[in-house]
């Protein structure tokens, strides 16, 4: 065979190589950041609150955004999403129960993995991946994907700012989407609406509004988190029954605490064996639209 020959063949398998390698990494992955962004949300003063950060940095300088930044090579996506927290805003999500998808579930399903040695469903807090946001123009500095995460917790640790936050506050969820986000950087006001209609609809079905409670909680104190979840009044009677007569929701914890005026209210925990993302709220609890 001639050198020219071999040549060719060389040429043919180096193409062949490289356009599996090609098809293996598209070239403009290498061209694509990726990002985490925190929706922490908590019911303070019976009202729903998202933690916010004022950027110091270009691009939005001077603008609040969720708490978030770019995962580090090696870093996973749950890691860099709480080291941004933690970083930004003091917070410690340590005691977080995290939520992350699996293959083996059904559609629409996660498992959950419990974090700081709680057992399940007692985690004081709760942690999920809300969804990946990847509009080109999203972001001025180039194309960025966001991985958003969703935070729930009765208290979050004081912030203060840190890393790239020049200020960080608690924010009242309607006042924020009120004049439809403008105040917020990036996309940041979509991604906030996502995280707040999620927990609006689990609650429904599921125990989820739980993560917004201490341990050990009054059915109104409950009941107030639902109604400040979804921004509407809650008959107390009606919310009593369905809360204490559901199988596999509650469990009286045979304690009560004393209250301001009437007779001591009876407290109560998560069902044993429950997870806070367990369908058994069925019927579920239905909001006003």
């Amino acid at each position: 065979m001639s050198r020219t020959r071999h040549d060719a063949d060389d040429a043919a398998d180096a193409g062949a190589q490289a356009e599996t390698d090609s098809a293996a990494i598209p070239r403009t992955a290498a061209d694509i950041a990726v990002t985490v962004d925190v929706v922490a949300l908590t019911v303070r003063s019976q009202r729903l609150q998202v933690l916010l950060v004022e950027r110091m940095l270009d691009p939005f300088r001077g603008c609040w955004a969720l708490p978030g930044g770019f995962v580090l090579a090696g870093e996973s996506l749950e890691d860099a999403a709480r080291r941004e927290l933690e970083e930004e805003t003091g917070v410690q999500p340590s005691g977080l129960t995290v939520q992350t998808p699996t293959s083996d579930a059904p559609t629409g399903q996660h498992a959950s993995a419990h974090l700081s040695g709680h057992d399940s469903g007692r985690a004081n807090g709760h942690l999920e991946q809300l969804r990946t946001y990847g509009p080109l123009h999203r972001d001025p500095r180039g194309p960025v994907l966001s991985v958003a995460y969703l935070a729930l917790a009765p208290a979050f640790d004081v912030p203060s700012a840190g890393g790239d936050a020049a200020e960080v506050a608690w924010h009242d969820v309607a006042d924020v989407l009120g004049d439809d986000g403008a105040q917020l950087a990036f996309d940041h006001a979509r991604i906030l609406a996502d995280g707040v209609e999620r927990a609006r609809a689990k609650i429904e079905y599921s125990p989820l509004a739980t993560a917004f409670c201490p341990p050990e909680f009054t059915i109104a104190e409950l009941r107030e988190v639902y109604e400040a979840v979804w921004g509407a009044s809650i008959d107390a009677r009606n919310f009593h029954r369905k809360a204490v007569g559901t199988p596999g929701f509650l469990e009286a914890t045979g304690s009560s605490r004393a209250q301001a005026v009437g007779r001591p209210a009876a407290l109560y925990r998560l069902a044993p064996g429950t997870d806070v993302t367990d369908g058994v709220l069925n019927p579920p609890l239905m909001r006003s639209h």
